[in-house]
């Protein structure tokens, strides 16, 4: 496991950006974790990889992530755990297989759902119950950063259970 408060000082350092931004969520923010800036960076990937594996729960038998911020991080974790993992298209492709999912959802898959920085979750809760209209038991979403906007109790209500490596509080922004 990481030191932890080192991880976040070193995730603010690299990530934490001051200005006027758009959210995914349609939100503004004074403030923006440029979730690029921390899941391209090795140094930083590693340690968040080791940090999130600790939030498992025993028992999965596949990891998935939401395109395209997701991706590293589900492939760290991927790495850090052994276990494979899935891709959730945000959309249908237009050619080829033409599919929501890239890579094999087992039968009967146990997974945990590998997200970034969440305000409400709304991307993370589409992509869970597409992964449970798929057939699988999402059995954690687990993410980076939770910036305290709704993402855990919108998790909640949504019938899945969250788990966050850092919050805004937690990480002093």
């Amino acid at each position: 496991m990481p030191d932890l408060t080192q991880l976040g000082k070193d995730i603010v350092k690299a990530a934490y950006l001051e200005g006027d931004f758009l959210l995914s969520s349609g939100q503004r923010s004074k403030y923006y974790l440029d979730k690029y800036r921390f899941s391209t960076h090795p140094t930083l990937l590693k340690p968040i990889a080791e940090g999130l594996a600790a939030l498992l729960p025993t028992g999965l038998t596949v990891l998935a992530g939401v395109e395209l911020g997701a991706v590293p991080l589900v492939t760290a974790l991927s790495l850090e755990t052994g276990l494979p993992f899935v891709i959730v298209r945000k959309g249908a492709k237009d050619y080829g297989t033409a599919k929501l999912l890239e890579g094999v959802l087992p039968e009967n898959a146990k997974l945990a759902l590998v997200e970034d920085v969440l305000t409400t979750a709304g991307q993370a809760i589409r992509a869970a119950n597409i992964l449970k209209d798929l057939g699988a038991s999402i059995e954690k979403i687990v993410y980076v950063v939770d910036r305290e906007q709704g993402a855990d109790a919108n998790i909640r209500s949504a019938g899945f259970e969250p788990a966050a490596l850092f919050t805004k509080t937690s990480l002093g922004i």
